[in-house]
């Protein structure tokens, strides 16, 4: 774990030029014993095209995470698959079987999740946290502290996060991804913020569904703890550590 580095190649916020950005998210966890692709974007053609802009062949992949069935985080599957079939497919069972088809038909493996699981070691996935939207988020685990990748945060990003905490018992190193706070309130996204710096979490980096108002609320709140994100943003965990 000497060069653990997550990159989001897919995202409606920009951070580096010359990317295409479309509401959605995906981002890719390398340096651990499998390469994973955690979402898959809305549009194939863009986060292969993404991929391409940062010098990812999507052949080094070894692993796709999908947090939750909705089409911005899903919609990418079948030209990745395309690219590389040659993967592990980690969804919830609750998916729909339109999507399981499409990882059935590319040949690659398929591997429905309910309760947590291991990926390989220091990566684990929180399996289904029950909403009106079914999500799971993966967890990286370093000697820092656990790096939490969530999706879109649709169960809410604490109650996932205290869910991480009791079932991996360790301290947060880093929160990132959706937040789902688009359309809270003030008084709301302070009450998360508030909460998650309870759980003594050092850096978060949210982006894709989490709103300009709560992205702007985090910054204050966490200074130079706050990491800017967007398409493009390469976040070197060792150098949190």
């Amino acid at each position: 774990m000497d060069n653990l580095e997550i990159t989001v190649l897919y995202d409606n916020c920009p951070y580096k030029k010359g990317l295409k950005l479309a509401w959605g998210f995906s981002c890719l966890v390398k340096g651990l014993e499998k390469t994973i692709l955690f979402d898959v974007g809305g549009d194939g053609k863009i986060i292969l095209e993404n991929m391409r802009s940062l010098g990812i062949n999507p052949k080094d992949i070894d692993v796709v995470v999908l947090s939750h069935d909705h089409w911005d985080h899903t919609g990418g599957l079948n030209s990745f698959l395309t690219a590389n079939s040659g993967v592990a497919v980690y969804m919830l069972e609750s998916f729909s079987n339109e999507v399981k088809s499409v990882v059935k038909l590319a040949g690659a493996d398929l591997i429905e999740t309910k309760h947590p699981v291991k990926i390989c070691e220091h990566a684990y996935l929180t399996g289904e946290i029950r909403s009106i939207v079914n999500e799971q988020s993966l967890c990286v685990m370093t000697p820092g502290g656990q790096v939490l990748i969530a999706g879109c945060a649709h169960p809410d990003i604490t109650l996932i996060a205290r869910f991480a905490t009791n079932q991996f018992q360790k301290e947060f190193l880093l929160a990132m991804g959706g937040f789902h706070l688009k359309k809270s309130s003030d008084i709301e996204i302070k009450s998360v913020i508030s909460e998650l710096k309870g759980m003594d979490l050092k850096y978060v980096s949210p982006c894709h569904c989490t709103g300009e108002l709560a992205t702007t609320l985090f910054g204050e709140a966490f200074g130079d703890k706050y990491i800017e994100s967007g398409a493009g943003r390469v976040i070197n965990i060792t150098d949190l550590i």
